[in-house]
């Protein structure tokens, strides 16, 4: 019954609708909310309406054009973002299986060729030819999105919109990296930036799958949260320590962490210490630096001798955003974000900015 009922929704859709769009492009950009066309949907695509987008760190990057890519202008794009979530309204005519009314998530890749060997064995999302959302094509700052359905991320009913939109990029990210990095049941999980949007996904993350969460931020609002709701077993207030990697190494069995998962970017030039001695202990790489700004210092011979090693993780396959979004279904992510109207959409990336908001910043298109 609830396939032919799916078939038969019929939505009304806009010439227009609303957008953040990015003004000033470049160091001093602020985000002013218009009305922007509503795209139109190929023959092989979906439209999304989308009830809610994150905020990440990489829509700021993508608006600064701080990253080592073409601008945004370059391509014509206006709208940033990709961490959208809402329904789909339209289907086109080569479309085999979406339809309208079924939940969809709009991720960080808008599509890939789907041929080469990096698309055939789940790292499609480093194909060559990769359309990067919010800065190709526009992103999720606007409400009204075309997305392929090859490429479509179905979310599952239990997931709020407010939770799936993030998903889309940084908690599926982190499990990603969590997943990469071989890390077992018991394992330590360091976690620098724990009390951001990203660092606090992570935790919930590496919680869930058996980890031993370590959180380094300031503050005791980020430490309430990274403790009480999202399940760090140790918080580290850097400004409160003489020194961060023999906390970590004090912590962790004395010896070091198995794994940092490094999601403030000011980290990364400390980041190897916090291995200590660990044999086998790795470095994650997840956030992404403006360019030049951040380098680590590897010694090779430490590297020989502990078999340590450093490797990053840009987004997701499909796989892991929809076994991230499973992680949701079951109440293993917990709401940890601060929802704005559009009206503060630039008092809220501007808070993002300067580094003032603890967990995941969501934009809620329905509200004015």
């Amino acid at each position: 019954m609830s396939d032919s009922k799916e078939q038969t929704q019929t939505f009304n859709i806009p010439k227009t609708c609303k957008g953040g769009v990015v003004v000033n492009e470049g160091p001093d950009f602020h985000v002013e909310v218009q009305d922007v066309p509503v795209p139109e949907c190929g023959p092989n695509d979906v439209l999304v309406k989308l009830n809610a987008t994150g905020l990440c760190m990489s829509d700021l990057h993508f608006m600064m054009g701080d990253w080592a890519l073409p601008k945004m202008s370059v391509f014509g794009t206006i709208c940033a973002g990709h961490e959208g979530a809402g329904v789909i309204v339209k289907v086109g005519d080569q479309v085999k299986t979406l339809k309208p009314g079924m939940r969809a998530g709009y991720k960080p890749v808008q599509d890939t060729c789907g041929a080469c060997d990096l698309c055939r064995s789940g790292l499609e999302c480093y194909c060559a030819k990769a359309v990067f959302t919010g800065l190709m094509v526009n992103g999720s700052y606007q409400q009204y999105v075309v997305s392929p359905e090859r490429y479509t991320t179905i979310i599952p009913d239990g997931v709020s919109d407010y939770i799936a939109a993030p998903i889309m990029c940084s908690a599926a990210t982190t499990y990603t990296s969590i997943k990469e990095s071989g890390l077992r049941p018991g394992d330590w999980a360091v976690f620098p930036g724990g009390g951001g949007g990203v660092g606090m996904q992570g935790i919930q993350l590496a919680k869930a799958m058996g980890l031993r969460a370590v959180a380094i931020d300031t503050g005791e609002a980020k430490k309430k949260l990274c403790v009480d709701t999202a399940g760090a077993e140790q918080f580290i207030d850097f400004k409160q320590v003489d020194s961060v990697a023999d906390e970590v190494i004090r912590i962790c069995d004395g010896i070091g962490a198995h794994g940092v998962f490094v999601t403030a970017v000011q980290s990364y030039p400390s980041s190897i210490s916090y291995l200590g001695g660990r044999v086998g202990g790795k470095v994650l790489c997840i956030g992404l630096p403006p360019a030049g700004t951040q380098h680590i210092d590897v010694d090779p011979s430490q590297m020989c001798f502990k078999k340590q090693s450093v490797q990053g993780t840009l987004v997701s396959n499909m796989g892991d955003v929809d076994k991230t979004l499973d992680f949701a279904r079951r109440g293993m992510l917990k709401p940890i974000y601060t929802v704005y109207p559009m009206s503060q959409w630039n008092e809220a990336v501007q808070k993002l900015k300067r580094g003032e908001i603890a967990g995941r910043a969501v934009i809620d298109f329905n509200q004015e």
